[in-house]
């Protein structure tokens, strides 16, 4: 494992080669090169590395949202993302994030290690595409609470 710390893209272009291999073969992870690199050097990038070839990462924000979470189709099954995502959890009480409503594969891994569905945003993607906003960790602060319940 290896780490970019927020303002480091050591990284940076290996991490967006592998998720646009996985865009093009799985029309996931579509965001636009400015808005990856942008968000890339502002986050911490977990990096799981096989002989040197990147096989797996995600880049977190200081409050343990995930911006990206990504691993190469021919690394899958071998536990990289839930290792990843532990890394997320050893540094933040709360991990969240958000999942296309279509990417079941996604849907069904997180639900495995623990994170709930906490709501549904319709047209979240730039492509109009709807997502999920899921939630590992502590429960919800009376604020949190009380954000949700007005948003009802």
């Amino acid at each position: 494992m290896r780490v970019d710390a927020p303002g480091q893209k050591e990284y940076a272009e290996e991490a967006w080669d592998l998720k646009e291999q996985i865009r093009v073969d799985e029309g996931l992870l579509k965001q636009r090169r400015g808005f990856f690199m942008d968000a890339y050097r502002r986050s911490t990038t977990y990096l799981l590395f096989e002989n040197d070839t990147l096989v797996a990462f995600a880049s977190t924000r200081r409050d343990g949202y995930i911006l990206f979470l990504a691993v190469s189709p021919d690394a899958r099954g071998k536990g990289y993302a839930k290792r990843l995502v532990a890394e997320v959890a050893k540094e933040h009480p709360v991990v969240t994030c958000h999942a296309r409503t279509t990417n079941q594969n996604a849907l069904d891994f997180y639900e495995n290690i623990g994170f709930t569905v906490r709501r549904r945003i319709e047209n979240y993607y730039e492509d109009g595409g709807s997502a999920f906003y899921l939630r590992l960790g502590e429960e919800a602060s009376l604020r949190e609470r009380l954000s949700e319940f007005l948003l009802r």
